[in-house]
């Protein structure tokens, strides 16, 4: 089911969670129809069997369907911890929306949809969610927990990081992925939505940065990295060649340029820093997914699904 042909039925964010269930219950949908079984509806009431586990509780029935073995999941069971981590500085809050544009489809909103999208597929299958969000501070924490009040509380937090906001953000990304890496104590899956937008681009800012993330892995927690951008004018730098006044949107710097002057470089250095950031990540085991505001979240949902099969 495509978001485009539910949002007249969506008055505002405020029904975040009512949009955020239609995502989940299309990408089950279509999961059905798909190659990918393992992942159909059943996952709500079932988990993959692991060799060595007690065969007390094999659904046989399902294992006649599938071919594949799952055991019967239990109320009160919590099968997997997960910290959701948010980017709420100023850089996140690009592009600037039109009227006519819908809340997600810029990289703050993007990623509080995808945020409470992976909330309803935690919930459905009854694991436990806490939420960060930080900035040039530490703006909200929730620790990991799976009741109905809980999501609740996370939801509103989560509704409250798109009221339009003029005070210029920083990212302090270095400082508080430290000190969210601290807070989390039992293993869980650590998934974060960040532009990578950092002061300073010198080589040591990124040493900082890619220290701070191999944190995270501390206590043997799974990292999930979603870089999220704004595809047309962030990587490709799609400005016609008039005249334009280039403003930082967290120090409030500006520069006048052409933009044919300069895109074969910026796109260069562009390059670079994104190849280096998956290269970094990939020699940590840090899942690291880019991702455009103008994709779907199937990516997302899909990326989330394959990382809990492997979260043993």
């Amino acid at each position: 089911m495509k978001i485009e042909s539910q949002i007249e039925k969506i008055s505002s964010f405020q029904h975040l969670e009512l949009l955020a269930n239609q995502v989940v219950e299309g990408f089950i949908s279509g999961m059905h129809k798909s190659p990918f079984h393992g992942f159909s509806a059943e996952f709500a009431e079932h988990k993959v069997y692991n060799v060595g586990e007690s065969t007390k509780h094999i659904d046989w029935k399902l294992f006649a369907k599938t071919d594949r073995l799952y055991t019967k999941r239990f109320e009160e069971e919590t099968n997997l911890r997960c910290h959701i981590i948010i980017d709420n500085s100023s850089s996140m809050h690009y592009p600037k929306l039109k009227d006519s544009q819908q809340f997600y489809e810029n990289k703050i909103g993007f990623s509080v949809l995808a945020s409470a999208v992976l909330m309803n597929l935690l919930k459905k299958q009854r694991d436990a969610v806490g939420l960060s969000v930080f900035s040039d501070k530490y703006e909200y924490y929730a620790p990991e927990k799976g009741s109905d009040r809980h999501h609740r509380m996370i939801l509103n937090a989560l509704e409250g990081l798109l009221e339009k906001t003029t005070i210029k953000k920083s990212t302090d990304t270095v400082t508080f992925l430290h000190q969210i890496a601290e807070k989390i104590h039992r293993r869980s899956m650590i998934i974060l939505f960040t532009d990578m937008f950092q002061s300073g681009s010198d080589t040591s800012g990124e040493e900082a940065l890619f220290n701070a993330l191999q944190h995270l892995k501390h206590n043997k927690h799974k990292v999930v990295l979603f870089h999220v951008v704004d595809n047309k004018t962030e990587l490709n730098f799609d400005f016609d060649n008039a005249p334009r006044k280039f403003i930082d949107v967290e120090s409030g710097e500006e520069v006048a340029v052409f933009a044919d002057n300069v895109k074969e470089e910026y796109e260069k250095q562009v390059e670079r820093y994104f190849k280096k950031l998956a290269l970094t990540c990939v020699q940590n085991r840090i899942k690291y997914i880019p991702v455009g505001v103008d994709e779907s979240f199937e990516k997302i949902l899909m990326t989330y699904l394959v990382e809990k099969q492997n979260f043993g």
